[in-house]
């Protein structure tokens, strides 16, 4: 590391804007989005799309519901022409979308993007220049009045071009490329000379987009810099204010949602934030944050599984597990505690009011995912997660204290295996445990009789390979089924639920000679087998305890 990094970067110099209205002002509706996956984040992929792919792609983003899609850089790849014109002339492109090209300011090259636009019924050109003294000084070899004449010739010559064409309407989009490291009356003084060179009126509105091309200060500083320049654009009802913000520090989103607030009406950026270097704003995100925030972003993620899959095979760029909202692990718990709120905040949820469930800051459904993953389990999770799962999967509603000693055995065996367990390895331990425990002895068959004294249990059993027939006598045929076992068993708890077609019963029992309690569990159709086998199986396990007892204190 440099020993002081203040001696080689400098930071931008923040705008003299003392009486900023940004903070005090919130985001109440969309802006216009465009995407640019075609282009920018195209130009990104170690791979760039073939047409097939793009045009894929494309289809994905208008039925997302994308009215704006930059569609290429015509003029730079023979593909990308191609491809424009297949939309083109193959009449691809809806009624209500605008499709968009981009092309540096030459003379051969506006010529050739606007060839490849010709016939669209409305096409918007992406005029830009590098503004920032770095570039003006080491890329051209500029001076401000040269960079604005520059301006000047290169959109009034898009314009002639233009304006001989009519069946097509047209719209400029000029970019002082490199917005964010430019002296802001510097950005305002070409933004002002294209729209003095376009000509701009009730009909024909001009978009000036202002990218943060490099990220290079804190949100707040973006913010300030659109706001400075949403007040001075004339004029300005003429203009649509647009942003690209890139994520070369990672706040691409933050810089983004701030410049909404400062005055920006128009969003460019790619599903999932693809682009150069560290990105371009991420779509997906941005427009959820507004959906969680009770604003419809115009979007449609009602299936954001499909949408990630769609664009991996087209980018052949995977999506983080991470991702928000997007990724295959947001909405998974493995945390113990979260675990037990997610649980307890589903459980509590009216469908009819405001989505309030802990650790969940959207409803999984609304973007097409289930509940089945928001729940998993391994060495962090703690007895709410599996209860969550064992309920949910399989009907299985363990009673608090059962799900704390149920909890312990599933931590001993992901601890040993170091892997997360599925619901339905869960049920199977389940099973293993409680259903199907040690079977000493194995109950064959049982009846039972009420009588004026109670109820008569008769159970047909095998001990160690040997029939016996107990019989016993209570209250209820729990309590004649302990007296039948002739053990010395106490019954703490009993409940009955039911569990899919089938009853199941869950008995805490505790034996005297055997530290503590523990659980048994039986499922019938009849209440009563269900009863019978969960105390058998409760007295089992307890049983095998007593024997293991005497070795583990030897030990």
């Amino acid at each position: 590391m440099i020993a002081n990094p203040a001696t080689k970067y400098q930071p931008i110099a923040p705008v003299a804007l003392t009486d900023r209205q940004w903070p005090s002002r919130s985001i109440s509706r969309a802006p216009v989005w465009l995407s640019t996956d075609l282009r920018d984040g195209n130009q990104a992929l170690f791979e760039p799309m073939n047409c097939e792919r793009k045009l894929r792609l494309f289809h994905e983003l208008v039925r997302i519901g994308f009215k704006e899609i930059e569609v290429g850089f015509p003029a730079a790849s023979q593909t990308d022409f191609d491809c424009v014109r297949r939309l083109v002339d193959d009449d691809l492109i809806p009624d209500d979308v605008r499709i968009m090209v981009i092309t540096q300011l030459r003379e051969d090259l506006i010529a050739r993007t606007v060839q490849a636009v010709r016939g669209a019924r409305h096409a918007i050109v992406h005029l830009y220049n590098a503004t920032a003294p770095a570039w003006r000084r080491t890329v051209f070899g500029m001076n401000v009045a040269q960079m604005l004449q520059l301006i000047r010739h290169h959109v009034g010559y898009l314009r002639q071009l233009t304006d001989a064409q009519p069946a097509t309407r047209w719209t400029l989009q000029y970019s002082p490329e490199t917005f964010s490291a430019t002296e802001p009356d510097v950005s305002l003084r070409a933004c002002q000379t294209a729209i003095s060179a376009w000509g701009t009126g009730p009909d024909r509105r001009i978009i000036i987009n202002l990218p943060s091309t490099v990220e290079n200060a804190t949100p707040n500083v973006f913010a300030d810099q659109i706001e400075w320049m949403h007040r001075r654009l004339s004029p300005r009802e003429h203009v649509l204010l647009s942003v690209h913000p890139h994520n070369d520090r990672g706040t691409g989103v933050a810089a983004a949602e701030l410049a909404m607030m400062a005055g920006a009406q128009r969003i460019e950026g790619c599903l999932f934030g693809n682009g150069e270097r560290c990105g371009n704003v991420d779509i997906v995100t941005l427009a959820l944050n507004l959906y969680t925030q009770g604003v419809s972003p115009g979007l449609d993620f009602s299936d954001i599984t499909a949408v990630a899959r769609v664009a991996e095979e087209c980018t052949a760029l995977p999506v983080h597990p991470r991702h928000p909202y997007a990724g295959d692990l947001v909405f998974t718990a493995f945390s113990g505690s979260h675990q037990d709120a997610i649980r307890k905040g589903l459980a509590a949820q009216d469908p009819d009011a405001a989505w309030a469930v802990p650790y969940l800051p959207i409803d999984p459904a609304d973007l097409g995912r289930t509940y089945d993953g928001v729940i998993r389990v391994n060495s962090q999770s703690g007895k709410g997660g599996i209860a969550f799962l064992l309920e949910r999967g399989y009907g299985v509603v363990m009673p608090r204290r059962m799900q704390v000693e149920f909890s312990a055995l599933v931590q001993r065996q992901t601890d040993a295996s170091e892997t997360e367990m599925s619901g339905d390895a869960l049920w199977e331990l389940f099973r293993a445990t409680y259903l199907q425990a040690p079977a000493q002895p194995a109950i064959v068959c049982h009846s039972h009789r009420p009588g004026a004294d109670g109820q008569g249990m008769e159970l047909d059993v095998s001990i160690g390979g040997a029939r016996e027939r107990l019989r016993g006598q209570g209250c209820g045929p729990v309590a004649a089924t302990v007296d039948a076992l002739g053990l010395p068993l106490r019954v703490d708890h009993c409940e009955e639920r039911a569990a899919g077609v089938q009853t199941m019963v869950i008995v805490e029992a505790a034996l005297e000679g055997v530290a503590g309690s523990t659980f048994g569990a039986g499922a019938s159709h009849c209440s009563v087998t269900a009863s019978v086998q969960a105390l058998v199986n409760a007295a089992n396990r307890l049983m095998q305890r007593r024997r293991s007892a005497p070795a583990a204190r030897a030990a």
